[in-house]
Order: structure tokens, then sequence, then C-alpha cells
């Protein structure tokens, strides 16, 4: 038994974050490999913005829980890489639309038969476990009552 195991639930965040920070890495290798620029960490955006054509930095932010900072940022790196354009909303001149330009279109495009290799292989990884529907189940309980709250309840002040 290594050491995470063994703290078991005490280090269970410190636990999804390697799993996680193991699975991107491993994403990454696969663009590397297959000479695709493109980051894990753009998939968010990309699949959002594939699915709804044009969204705000507003309505990306809201739909991936992120800040809007954070959607800030990388849609700046991504402008920068000349992967999407903003264009001024027709509804609010205040509000910038986000949506591929040619370049991002043609990423996208290569990008794809990645997903769907990804999805295929995690599917077949995965479907003897009940790790997506516990995670489901956990994710609803932390909505329910925030952890801090479910921890500080347990100590006696």
């Amino acid at each position: 038994m290594n050491f995470y195991q063994e703290l078991g639930p005490l280090v269970f965040g410190t636990r999804l974050k390697r799993l996680s920070d193991y699975f991107l890495s491993e994403i990454n290798k696969v663009y590397t490999d297959l000479d695709i620029p493109f980051e894990a960490s753009w998939f968010g955006v990309f699949y959002l913005l594939d699915k709804h054509g044009s969204l705000s930095i507003y309505e990306i932010a809201d739909t991936l829980e992120v800040s809007h900072s954070a959607i800030s940022q990388l849609i700046k790196t991504l402008q920068e890489k000349k992967l999407v354009i903003l264009t001024p909303s027709s509804d609010d001149g205040r509000r910038k639309d986000i949506e591929f330009s040619m370049t991002g279109k043609a990423l996208l495009e290569k990008i794809k038969p990645v997903w769907s290799a990804l999805s295929q292989t995690m599917n077949t990884f995965l479907e003897e476990s009940e790790v997506l529907q516990k995670l489901i189940k956990i994710e609803d309980r932390f909505g329910e009552i925030p952890l801090n709250e479910r921890i500080k309840s347990k100590i006696n002040v």
C-alpha cells in the first residue's frame, strides 16, 4: 500500500488532483505525438464552441463553473494563437461573442478523432467500475452541503 492509499479519505482531494494531472498529461502526450497543437485544458472551450458556435465569456465560465477571469485568460491565449475571434454582440455592445477562426475550425477537425478515441478508451476502461456514478453522487452531496460546513460540524469548538 502506498502513502496515499494508506491515508485514505484524508488525502482524497490530493489523490483526485494527482489522477487529474496524470490524465491531462497523458492526453497532452497524444496531441504532441500526433503533432496537433492543442492542450487538454482547452477542451471545455472547444467543446462548447463546437456545440454552440458562438458564446460569451460569461456563458462559457458559467457552463464550465470556473471564474470569468480564468476563461478570459484562456480566451486571450486562444486569440493570440489565432484560434478564436471576438466580435461585438449584436444584443449587447459591451459583450463580446467568441467563435472559432478558420484556424480554430481546422484544429477542431484534427482533434475530434482524438476525442472519439479518448471516449472509447475511457468507456472501455471504466465499464466495469462505478467510478463515474459515485463521482456524481459525491458532487451532488457537496452541492447539498459544502465540504467546509461538513468538516466544521464535526469539530467541537
